[in-house]
């Protein structure tokens, strides 16, 4: 079965795994996704990742996180811009999810980053997704 759209494909995988409390999840690895992750990452919302090769495109092993009475630490996870439907946000219009307890990832020609950086680095583009 082909799949269009990997980025949607690994954030499903990844609010599924976070529902059914699995330790790891795999995605298919392909540079938006691999920035993603690392956005993820960095913000806290996962311990860690590593890319595991399978002879085609890759994998990326996602290791999520959890809080220390096992509280799940990614509540929702959306995805925004999609294949029918591009967003694009300029820097002041990039949204707050939760007044900044969420996060927003936004592929920048920067690269991928989260809404945080790019207000700092004051930098718009395509909102891939919302992280709560």
């Amino acid at each position: 079965m082909a799949i269009n759209d990997l980025t949607a494909d690994m954030l499903t995988r990844i609010r599924n795994a976070v529902r059914n409390r699995e330790k790891t999840v795999h995605a298919v690895s392909n540079k938006l996704n691999r920035g993603v992750v690392a956005v993820l990452q960095e913000e806290g919302f996962i311990e860690g990742f590593e890319f595991v090769e399978d002879g085609r495109q890759g994998l990326i092993r996602i290791k999520l996180k959890y809080g220390p009475r096992g509280e799940q630490v990614i509540n929702r996870i959306v995805r925004e811009s999609k294949c029918g439907r591009r967003v694009y946000r300029g820097v002041d219009d990039l949204p707050r999810p939760l007044q900044g307890l969420g996060i927003c990832i936004v592929s920048t020609s920067s690269g991928v980053m989260s809404d945080r950086r790019c207000r700092t680095e004051k930098v718009g583009g395509e909102v891939v997704a919302t992280v709560v």
